[in-house]
């Protein structure tokens, strides 16, 4: 694949940190960031889970320090009594059987969605669409509850999702190249803390087995999977 010289650039910066501490990787991340927008900046870990047992799969919420920097588009599937609550606490939008009616129609404006335990047996018919695009309400996920106008202020303000994928790898969004690195830092420990306490206890051999930080546009720095060989910051 050709790259552009701004890539090159790019690669160049961060390679000589080779595999170094959270902080100083997204230091160098920020000063190598070529992109004429706001990067998001992510983390991956590849974890030594097997995700074909369902007792070592792992999926949950956390809230970010510092947010995400992600302004998120959020639908609320409910029964009328909870639209006011919804609306107030941000929701995009807001609907029962109209709304379903409209994602079955194929509209997908929207990056998450919050429905009430009662309207869920009605998205059977929808399970195909919605759960290929990991949109469908999960209880695990926080976005199955009675509690929605919490639900919808949380999420709004950066609370975020984790689940591994088939290869046991977690891609998790940390914020933005324009916020400091010490925030993206303490969004990154969060997230760190989380992922280490949620080892599943049938997961052999190595559990953290690496950890990359990246931007949008910008190559991975590889760090430390232990604490103990982080720098002081």
């Amino acid at each position: 694949m050709k790259r552009s010289k701004a890539y090159k650039a790019s690669v160049d910066a961060v390679k000589e940190a080779g595999v170094t501490s959270p902080l100083d990787a997204l230091k160098k991340i920020k000063e190598a960031s070529f992109a004429k927008f706001d990067e998001t900046v992510e983390v991956h870990f590849k974890l030594g889970i097997d995700p074909r047992h369902a007792d070592q799969q792992l999926r949950g919420t956390l809230v970010l320090p510092h947010g995400s920097g992600r302004s998120l588009t959020i639908a609320v599937l409910a029964p009328e009594s909870y639209h006011s609550d919804a609306q107030l606490a941000g929701a995009d939008y807001v609907g029962d059987d109209d709304l379903i009616e409209k994602i079955q129609s194929g509209w997908l404006g929207f990056d998450l969605l919050i429905a009430t335990p009662d309207v869920m047996r009605k998205l059977g018919k929808l399970g195909k669409v919605l759960g290929s695009k990991g949109l469908m309400p999960n209880p695990k996920s926080g976005t199955v509850t009675k509690d929605v106008g919490s639900v919808v202020k949380e999420f709004k303000s950066g609370k975020i999702e984790y689940r591994n994928d088939k290869q046991g790898l977690i891609h998790v969004i940390i914020g933005k190249c324009s916020f400091s690195a010490e925030q993206l830092y303490d969004n990154f420990s969060t997230i760190h803390q989380t992922i280490s306490k949620a080892k599943p206890a049938k997961s052999k051999g190595t559990y953290m087995q690496s950890i990359a930080l990246c931007s949008t546009m910008g190559p991975s720095v590889f760090i430390e999977t232990l604490e103990s060989k982080w720098k002081e910051r």
